[in-house]
């Protein structure tokens, strides 16, 4: 999970955690309660639409104040909070520079252990976030480059894009949790395994299929923070440092598709086919496309 991107490992994180959250809380309801005389069973289906909302959005805020200590899980990373090399003076006065000139609290700095270049942005609000760099990056990009890369960054802290995503994810969560309880109430009154293994199978695939417009959000804002990033350094940094990532993939020749399978979730977004649906980011080429027109 090392190299996710922000946004997809709160994606990761919220179905995770929303599935966990169904298959406890049907468990107590359907089981552990009537063991005990407590039936609840009749009036959960009644308030099932309120419940759904619940679990729905309680699993995606869960994730949104766990990211960080999500992000940082596995990590060999280092929180740099007095700069002791010029690569660590240049992440820390970037990020501090930016965070003043939005207005904003600056975010925590951190610089993680990773051969791809890479860098990501989380935290439940603009005001409680983090920005961590991969040593990838740094040996891979140049100042001006490495400077375009945080101003990406900073613009999903500064915009809000981890809550807009929550919500977002709120009301998917919403959706399948009440999708799969109705269609599996008629199955239930045939045969009750039956229908408690079918809720979780077609909950596990809603849950997959909900990630498919989630992203397509996800790759719009990805665009507004080139933007952000255009307007903070120039289009030409964020285009250089968009081009240097890409050589390396394509030096690298790591065929994303077939060896890696959360690689949808990365900086570059080189997903083909289908699995394009499910990127959390535009391939790189549109991305230059957008930054060139800016320009």
């Amino acid at each position: 999970m090392k190299n996710l991107k922000g946004i997809g490992l709160l994606l990761l994180a919220n179905v995770l955690i929303f599935i966990t959250l169904s298959i406890t809380f049907t468990i107590l309801v359907q089981v552990v309660l009537p063991a005990f005389g407590i039936d609840l069973r009749h009036s959960v289906n009644q308030s099932m639409l309120l419940w759904s909302f619940v679990l729905g959005f309680g699993g995606a805020f869960i994730s949104l104040l766990m990211s960080k200590q999500l992000a940082r899980a596995g990590l060999r990373a280092a929180r740099i909070t007095q700069p002791r090399t010029a690569e660590e003076e240049l992440i820390h006065r970037t990020v501090q520079d930016l965070a003043q000139r939005l207005q904003i609290t600056m975010p925590e700095v951190w610089v993680y252990d990773s051969p791809d270049p890479n860098a990501f942005a989380t935290g439940p609000t603009k005001n409680s976030a983090m920005v961590a760099v991969s040593t990838g990056l740094l040996r891979q990009l140049d100042e001006p480059g490495v400077r375009a890369v945080l101003a990406h960054e900073m613009g999903h802290v500064f915009n809000g894009d981890m809550f807009a995503t929550t919500v977002l994810m709120g009301l998917m969560n919403t959706f399948v949790y009440f999708v799969s309880n109705i269609i599996t109430r008629h199955i239930a009154e045939r045969n009750q395994m039956l229908a408690f293994v079918a809720y979780f199978f077609i909950q596990t695939v809603l849950s997959f299929l909900a990630m498919i417009p989630i992203c397509y959000v996800s790759r719009r804002r990805e665009f507004a923070a080139d933007r952000y990033a255009a307007t903070a350094f120039g289009p030409g940094a964020m285009i250089s440092a968009l081009q240097a990532i890409d050589r390396f993939v394509k030096a690298s020749r790591i065929q994303y598709s077939t060896q890696d399978p959360l690689a949808t979730m990365k900086i570059s977004g080189n997903s083909r086919g289908w699995l394009h649906l499910f990127a959390t980011h535009p391939p790189i080429e549109a991305r230059i496309a957008a930054l060139r027109g800016q320009a």
